[in-house]
């Protein structure tokens, strides 16, 4: 089954409705290669790849302030 057909599955499963039109299908289709893409980085970031706390991350991530 593909991800568009489970995508639909579940929304008459969950809501009650089916697929509201042709653009939220697509964008279930086009999700399939973002999941993808991330399952196959899986296993690479090692422990101390990430920031060791919340903190550590905002400071990354910080824009330049000059």
């Amino acid at each position: 089954m593909s991800l568009r057909e489970t995508v639909a599955v579940q929304a008459v499963t969950w809501t009650g409705i089916s697929e509201p039109n042709d653009a939220a299908g697509a964008m279930a289709h086009m999700l399939a290669f973002s999941i993808e893409g991330f399952a196959a980085l899986r296993g690479e970031l090692a422990f101390e790849d990430e920031p060791s706390s919340f903190e550590a991350a905002l400071q990354e991530t910080k824009e330049p302030t000059s």
